[in-house]
């Protein structure tokens, strides 16, 4: 994303409240009970993580979720404890920064922030906690005094969608497929010009649909009704495989390829989503293209425990496992062999996947 669209974005969204495995339970995909909370019984002597969810908050079963995976590997490889913040909507930009500075002041030394909404407020809290080790995912330098102690976790989520572009585009017997997007902005674009040359690579002549719940308000990531309504309109399109970027607005699409019927498909995103699909959907979810915000959360949690700490800018792409697909449900078994070739001809540089549809 450009600075400036960045700080748009960020601009509308509001994250709000922390304790996230003190709401809901543990049925059907909802919140995770407290008793799987892991840091409710962590009680090792190594380093104190404090994680800040973004959007929907720990139980979205995709960003946050895989955020957790790496944080849950992170205290048990690592011995330590940690303390989470969960995200709603509607809070100033001072909640933001008062949710990481309690971190920092209750001992937290590596502290993360799930989402590119975080990025003013680490900038803001960072210069005050020079010792603490910050970290944002999807993040951004807002400003062009640089922070040492602040690393920036971003993905080549073009790489990964081109895979499953692919995977759509040879899997479609219409010949049009479709994309949904939570919000129009350039971190979601990124999503739609990877899976559209996948697809356009694997059949030039394919149909791309493309629909976006939102245009700027970031509710478009949290409105299961908007992306299924969003989805049932490009499957009315003659779409048989869609593709959402959507965060938590993604189950509704997936009920629109269950309502659909048989031979339409969807494609799950950021976390392998047909293991947290219901079983009526299951049967529909293609793929997923997987971003491995698990790997980062590991990975800086990791290099403040051996005292090498990233900082500034690092991208997670296929060649650092940072992105991927999915193959449960065994339904791209039989074109694995044409997704990985086009995997490798992107790791050697053959294929540039464009960043802008």
């Amino acid at each position: 994303m450009t600075k400036l669209s960045a700080v748009a974005a960020v601009a509308a969204l509001a994250l709000a409240g922390c304790g996230s495995s003190d709401s809901g339970g543990s049925d059907g995909g909802n919140k995770p009970a407290a008793s799987k909370d892991v840091c409710k019984t962590a009680k090792g002597d190594g380093p104190k993580i404090g994680l800040a969810y973004d959007v929907g908050g720990r139980g979205d079963q995709s960003f946050n979720d895989s955020a957790y995976v790496g944080l849950k590997k992170a205290v048990e490889e690592f011995d330590a404890t940690c303390v989470e913040g969960e995200a709603a909507d509607g809070e100033a930009e001072s909640a933001r920064e008062d949710r990481l500075r309690n971190f920092a002041e209750n001992g937290a030394t590596t502290i993360i922030g799930v989402g590119f909404a975080y990025s003013d407020s680490v900038n803001k809290v960072a210069p005050d906690f020079p010792d603490v080790h910050f970290g944002v995912i999807d993040g951004f330098d807002p400003d062009k005094d640089v922070n040492k102690n602040v690393a920036y976790l971003g993905f080549a989520e073009e790489q990964g969608s081109f895979l499953v572009g692919v995977a759509a585009a040879e899997k479609s017997k219409s010949g049009t497929i479709g994309f949904v997007g939570g919000v129009h902005n350039d971190l979601i674009k990124k999503f739609e010009a990877g899976y559209t040359a996948g697809a356009k690579a694997a059949k030039p002549d394919i149909k791309v649909e493309v629909a976006y719940i939102q245009e700027s308000d970031l509710k478009g990531f949290g409105d299961p009704a908007g992306g299924k309504a969003a989805a049932t309109g490009e499957f009315d399109k003659g779409a048989d495989v869609v593709y959402h970027a959507a965060g938590g607005s993604g189950s509704g699409v997936f009920d629109a390829a269950v309502d659909a019927g048989d031979g339409k498909w969807a494609i799950g995103v950021d976390s392998d989503q047909y293991l947290t699909a219901t079983a009526a959907q299951k049967p529909h979810i293609l793929t997923s293209m997987l971003k491995r915000v698990d790997t980062a959360t590991y990975d800086f949690v990791k290099s403040v425990n051996d005292d090498k700490a990233l900082t500034s800018y690092q991208v997670y792409d296929l060649k650092a496992d940072g992105v991927g697909y999915a193959t449960s449900g065994g339904f791209v078994d039989d074109i694995a062999s044409d997704i990985d070739g086009y995997k490798a001809k992107i790791i050697s540089g053959e294929i540039k996947v464009p960043t802008t549809p």
